[in-house]
Parts: structure tokens; C-alpha cells; sequence
């Protein structure tokens, strides 16, 4: 019986979770270069799962130079259909405070790297739906399981995907206040992206460090105050996927694991050989 793992994407507190054991880091090659770091394989709450640095250990790669594809495309390859996206997040908002937890539902994109967050092109041409980025079915089970660790969790809201690597100017950040968003990152979009090519289910769980610089009221963001925070919320981040891991099905059966099924344009007869090769563990049931 194939073994469906599950993913988890993040920073270096993660990979020291209390009774992560069998623990195996794997390289893993892909057609779109390296990935972020090895990947970290092993057992948690009875389930096989997956984790990757998503910065490198010891955190050596900018936002902007993350390959997403690499990353996503090594997590398909080693079998995984759900990933949960642990993320640091600016607030928007004043009723999301540092500590918190959003669920974000949406996303914009402030990115300049489209051709980067698509597994296609090169001949074979897909456009997946993606009005409902994140994965409702995942996102409900950690919003549960967020509940029962007694965190402050909010239910929804966007995610606003800058570039990066400097912070947002105030103009910016006061921008995106006004249009309601939620909070503000430089990582997830394309990981949703790839995701959703690769037919793996994908949730952000977001701790919210800081309020960005929209508030006025508040010291500006450092990279102090957010590793502090960051440490604080490291330990809820593990009680949470402790909790969540147990809940998630066996098997793959929700709509973001069928998400090619009517996506693909070009017709078969068509796909070019390598891309037909490069593409074959996302391809595979389609070929």
C-alpha cells in the first residue's frame, strides 16, 4: 500500500518536535534545481511525515530566492499529499496581535515571479483554479485543532504576499490596512501554487510576529522583536500539528487532490518527451 505522507514547511523549531522519531534527512533532485535543504522524513502522532527547512538550516536563503518548485515538486516526489505551512506574518490589523494565529482563506500577490510558481510551459500548457487558494478541508482541521490548543486563532482572512526581503514601506503597509487585509508575508503564495499544480492539499498556519509598520502606535519591526516572537510561537506551532496530524485522512479524496483533472490544454498526443519526463510524478495519473 502506498504510503500518503504529509508535509510540513518551516522555520528551524519545527524539526524538534516532541516524539518526531525515525528521523532521516533525504536529498532529493529535481528537474527545477535544488530545494531549500534536504528533506526531514520520519514518524509523528502515527503518521509518516515530511519536513523542510524552508530557509535552509540556519537560515541562509532570502524569500526571493526560495525554489518553490523544487521545494513542492521534492515533496510530491517523496509522496506527500498534504502540507501545512507554518509562517511568520506582519499584522494588518490592530485586532491581530503578535502571538496570534490566522487561518488566512486568500491571497494577493505582490510577487514578480509568476513564470517561478508554475510547474508548466516548456510545452505542456495547465491553468488550475485558484479562487479558493488554500485548502477549506485543511485549514478546518487546523482551525479545530487551534481551538482545542487554546490559542488565539482567527478564522480567515487574506494574506498578502510581498516581495521582500526589506520590510514593507509605511505607505505600503498603510495601503494594504485600508483594503482589510489580514497579514502580510513574503513566502506562501508560491507554495500554494506549486501546491495546487502538484494536486497536494495546502494550509497556511500563520503567526502573527509583529504589526508591520502601518501602526504608528507600535515600535517599528526588527528582526529582534520577530525572532523573540518567533520563539514563542514555535512551541504553540508544535502543539498544534501534534494535534492536527492524527485528523487528517488516510487517504487523498478532497478537490485539491484532483486539481489537473480539467486543467490541462495541451493534449496529450502533444507533451513534449521531457516535459513529459521532467513533469511525470505530477503527470502520473494523467499519462
Amino acid at each position: 500500500m502506498t504510503t500518503h505522507r504529509i508535509g510540513i514547511i518551516g522555520g528551524s523549531g519545527l524539526y524538534h518536535i516532541e516524539g518526531f522519531t525515525n528521523q532521516k534527512w533525504v536529498t532529493v533532485k529535481t528537474p527545477f534545481g535544488s530545494p531549500s535543504d534536504e528533506f526531514l522524513t520520519g514518524q509523528l502522532a502515527d503518521r509518516e511525515v515530511v519536513f523542510l527547512p524552508r530557509h535552509a538550516r540556519g537560515h541562509r536563503i532570502l524569500p526571493s530566492e526560495l525554489n518553490h518548485r523544487a521545494n513542492i515538486y521534492g515533496m510530491k516526489k517523496l509522496g506527500v499529499q498534504w502540507i501545512i505551512s507554518v509562517s511568520a506574518v506582519g499584522s494588518l490589523q490592530s485586532k491581530l496581535k503578535p502571538c496570534d494565529i490566522v487561518l488566512p482563506d486568500q491571497f494577493i500577490d505582490r510577487t514578480k515571479k509568476s513564470l517561478e510558481h508554475t510547474f508548466f510551459g516548456r510545452g505542456i500548457v495547465a491553468h488550475v483554479a485558484f479562487a479558493d487558494p488554500i485548502c477549506e478541508e485543511l485549514r478546518q482541521l487546523l482551525l479545530s485543532s487551534a481551538k482545542r490548543c487554546k490559542a488565539r486563532v482567527h478564522n480567515g482572512g487574506t494574506y498578502v504576499n510581498m516581495e521582500g526581503p526589506a520590510f514593507s514601506t509605511r505607505a505600503e503597509s498603510i495601503t494594504h490596512h485600508r483594503a482589510g487585509f489580514s497579514v502580510i508575508g513574503m513566502t506562501n503564495l508560491g507554495e500554494a501554487k506549486c501546491a495546487r499544480e502538484a494536486e497536494i492539499a495546502y494550509a497556511t498556519l500563520a503567526m502573527v510576529t509583529d504589526y508591520d509598520c502601518w501602526k504608528t502606535d507600535e515600535a517599528h519591526v526588527t528582526v529582534e522583536m520577530i525572532i523573540a516572537n518567533l520563539m514563542k510561537n514555535a512551541a504553540l506551532a508544535q502543539r498544534i500539528l501534534i494535534d492536527t496530524i492524527p485528523t487528517l485522512p488516510i487517504e487523498p479524496n478532497w478537490p485539491a487532490h484532483s486539481a489537473l483533472k480539467n486543467s490541462i490544454m495541451t493534449d496529450k498526443t502533444l507533451w513534449p518527451p521531457k516535459t513529459r519526463r521532467e513533469l511525470a510524478p505530477i503527470l502520473k495519473k494523467y499519462l
